[in-house]
């Protein structure tokens, strides 16, 4: 069994949060991922910290596919790499339809099919070939136009794809092509609802499971009450089930239906889309919150690490609910230890 790993999450970009990026490095962590929403981009925070790190691992999590061509991301994945000493991991996710077509201006359609071939094209440019491409959504050079085939003069270093997948086609898609699994609404005691779709792609392209790396988003809170701390993060939920996506496309609300809670999203929803949120917030099952997370005390964390493990997962990637740095670290620090004694078990 492969040990587990652990990244952090990067929640500001201030003097304070760039500094806890560096402690965590000294504390042994083996990764930072850099979140894009509508706030930042996710490539200019990490190249500020290539230069500020000496050794972890530097990923998006994730690039918005559509916000930028996939010439574009290899151009800044090539720069990264050379900038981070092949630290750099480009982390990709299709997003979806209110934030591609409501901030982006792209519409947001074929998702599965736009992964498979930006993560061909980013392979090729990296490769050093000379770019041609056939597909559904990009044809390189330009069909009737002016546009040449050419040949990245900086190509050459790898370049890690990892994608963001929560539906089953994405999922085999992951399993198929990409070096690596962006999970999230990931609960251990039901991985085989990711797992499966991820195994199958894998197997029908003539790979393993293992040849991929999982990782998987959790919050981490030591607290001696479980069910309380459950209760607030399943709250939490609620923005994301109610307002994550339209009425008809939400990503996560399908991925928490497949792992047995589909009555119980449909109602957050539509108390959500009523207006009534602090209905909607109640109305999310606390074994939502617990599941997802690493909750209690260290025993508790420890279990819940030992059941992350044990599914085949190997980076967890870490926020850390505190109420003040100081104490992020500590907690950090106090997880660091009990995943070295899972790894030496």
């Amino acid at each position: 069994m492969s040990e587990l790993k652990v990244g952090v999450m990067v929640s500001s970009l201030d003097k304070v949060g760039i500094d806890f990026v560096r402690h965590a490095e000294q504390l042994g962590v083996d990764s930072v991922w850099v979140p894009e929403a509508w706030m930042y981009d996710a490539l200019t925070p990490l190249a500020y910290l290539a230069a500020v790190t000496d050794r972890v691992r530097l990923a998006t999590g994730v690039v918005q596919l559509g916000a930028r061509s996939p010439a574009m991301l290899a151009m800044s994945a090539l720069a990264m790499q050379e900038l981070s000493g092949g630290r750099f991991i480009l982390g990709i996710g299709t997003s979806g339809p209110q934030v591609m077509e409501g901030w982006h201006g792209v519409r947001f359609g074929r998702p599965v099919t736009r992964t498979s071939e930006t993560i061909d094209i980013v392979r090729s440019i990296a490769a050093g070939e000379r770019l041609t491409f056939d597909g559904s959504v990009y044809t390189l050079p330009l069909p009737d136009s002016q546009g040449r085939a050419l040949r990245s003069p900086v190509a050459g270093a790898e370049i890690p794809v990892y994608v963001a997948s929560m539906g089953p086609a994405n999922l085999r898609l992951t399993g198929a092509k990409a070096d690596g699994w962006i999970g999230t609404a990931f609960i251990p005691e039901r991985a085989d609802v990711f797992l499966d779709p991820i195994r199958s792609g894998a197997s029908e392209a003539g790979r393993s499971l293992t040849d991929i790396e999982l990782t998987t988003a959790v919050t981490l809170e030591f607290c001696e009450d479980v069910e309380e701390a459950g209760r607030r993060h399943a709250a939490g939920y609620a923005f994301t089930i109610g307002a994550m996506g339209s009425s008809s496309t939400n990503f996560y609300n399908r991925a928490f239906a497949r792992q047995g809670f589909a009555d119980a999203v449909d109602e957050v929803q539509r108390l959500w889309r009523d207006g009534d949120r602090d209905g909607a917030a109640a109305a999310v099952p606390i074994e939502i919150g617990i599941g997802t997370n690493l909750l209690g005390t260290d025993a508790d964390v420890l279990e819940r690490l030992r059941l992350h493990r044990g599914c085949g997962i190997n980076t967890l990637r870490v926020g850390i609910s505190a109420a003040d740095d100081h104490t992020r670290l500590d907690h950090l620090a106090r997880l660091m230890d009990l995943v070295e004694q899972l790894n030496r078990s």
